[in-house]
């Protein structure tokens, strides 16, 4: 996307290389692969690197999340500098050292981040929601990072991870700001021309099975909140029921203040001073997930004041006026996502990633706009289903 309103630019580099591709046994390492690319890659070691984007007031970092991995960056298209940090973004992702000081030094940070994950009550029931959601499915791995297997993860278990799945013919390359197309090819075939070459086939996602719920997990934590999560897997990017289900949740829990959930548990009873539920969609079913926070003693009064609010929105759906409500909100807040080049260019990977049509941005508001709260109350009866709806609660015992 070009905008040459400003000297800038920002690129992003996806692979097939989130965490649903870790191994049993090594969960964290596409998380470690990502971060430890700017650690030393080529002739330069890690201070170098700093240096070199400091000199260039540039920025570039690795990520990773459920679904793909790679590297941001942001500089200014000043020939010299442009070049300069790109030649920088090409050597991280085709020459990355990851040495064994940078190594045992991430590794030792994401325990510690574990450990404190482990004593906050929210972060614990987000974990324990996706085990139960997903189990041994992919979309599970990230649940069942322990510190087992963080120590697990070597240098050659990052190599042999790089070399698999930062590959050149899987890259989706994403470029917003002062740059012709021309120049935004060039630039492309440079950043991924050392990658490794040929396209290995990788291990297709298979589909999510929804499973029946278990009974409720309750965690005893201290503190004078409960964190309460609920949810299953839903939907998927290029789900039918796409619009409807999304649409129907703004009304729901997704539209703030103005949201069932929040006008029942907060304004009108008073049981907590935040919730909210949302969709996740990914390549295959993600979540569907409902979150508050209440008194300890109140746990089980919200949880079940949550069930009664949601049952009745499955089985009623919304009114026209909530409806007509969320419609305008959405649409006229729409443009307002992507109004800078970096709120754009996650857009642009996701239109990339899972190959949705250029007009994506442009259809979505008709999208909004054709939906009906017949379609909304058909899809919710359908696919959000109770008995099917994890439910975790983290707190202390009243």
């Amino acid at each position: 996307m070009e905008a040459h309103a400003n000297p800038m630019l920002d690129v992003r580099i996806d692979f097939d290389a989130g965490s649903r591709r870790d191994p049993s046994g090594k969960e964290g390492l596409a998380v470690m692969v990502a971060g430890l690319l700017d650690a030393g890659a080529g002739s330069l070691d890690e201070e170098a690197i700093q240096r070199q984007l400091a000199s260039s007031a540039a920025q570039l970092n690795g990520f990773a999340d459920v679904e793909s991995a790679g590297l941001r960056l942001r500089t200014l298209t000043r020939p010299a500098l442009l070049q300069r940090a790109m030649e920088l973004a090409a050597s991280e992702l085709s020459r990355p050292r990851f040495a064994a000081a940078a190594l045992q030094r991430e590794r030792q940070r994401a325990i510690d981040s574990l450990q404190q994950r482990q004593e906050d009550a929210a972060a614990m029931a987000d974990i324990m929601l996706r085990q139960r959601m997903y189990g041994s499915h992919p979309y599970g791995k990230p649940a069942f990072i322990t510190v087992k297997s963080l120590q697990a993860i070597q240098q050659d278990d990052l190599r042999a991870f790089w070399r698999q799945h930062y590959r050149a013919a899987s890259a989706v390359v994403s470029i917003v700001g002062d740059i012709s197309r021309p120049a935004a090819e060039k630039l492309v075939n440079d950043l991924l021309k050392d990658l490794p070459t040929g396209n290995t086939t990788l291990p297709a996602i298979p589909d999510v099975a929804v499973k029946a719920a278990a009974a409720p997990l309750q965690l005893s934590l201290p503190g004078s909140q409960t964190h309460i999560v609920l949810g299953m897997p839903v939907l998927k990017r290029d789900d039918p029921d796409y619009y409807a289900l999304i649409v129907g949740n703004y009304i729901l829990g997704g539209g703030g203040f103005d949201s069932r959930l929040m006008q029942e548990l907060r304004s009108r009873r008073g049981l907590t001073y935040g919730v909210s539920s949302h969709f996740t969609p990914l390549q295959q079913a993600g979540p569907f997930i409902i979150a508050l926070a209440t008194r300890n003693a109140e746990a089980a009064t919200a949880l079940q004041a949550t069930r009664e609010v949601l049952n009745k929105y499955i089985e009623n759906g919304p009114s026209t006026a909530e409806l007509q409500q969320a419609k305008a909100n959405i649409i006229g807040g729409f443009p307002l996502r992507y109004d800078s080049n970096g709120k754009l260019l996650p857009y642009l990977a996701t239109m990339g990633q899972y190959q949705l049509p250029l007009s994506y941005l442009q259809d979505y508001p008709r999208a909004v706009a054709a939906v009906t709260t017949a379609q909304i109350r058909d899809a919710w009866r359908r696919r959000i289903v109770m008995q099917q709806m994890q439910i975790v609660t983290v707190g202390a015992t009243p």
